[in-house]
């Protein structure tokens, strides 16, 4: 059973990403609103992450990064 969810899950998330790149190429209309939820439910994935810290400008440059 949590094969199939899962399964149904990847299958969504590949329709949207063709959906995406469909409407950057000018598909139908349907394909827009399809892309615009998609772009939605990422950004909104995205910032509901908890796994990762932000890092200031400091916490770069001490690394070695350009600041």
């Amino acid at each position: 059973m949590t094969i199939l969810v899962l399964s149904g899950i990847l299958v969504l998330a590949v329709a949207g990403c063709v959906c995406v790149v469909w409407a950057a190429r000018g598909g139908p209309r349907w394909t827009r609103g399809v892309a615009r939820a998609t772009l939605a439910a990422g950004e909104l994935a995205r910032r509901s992450g908890t796994g990762g810290r932000r890092r200031s400008g400091d916490d770069t440059a001490a690394m070695g990064g350009d600041s």
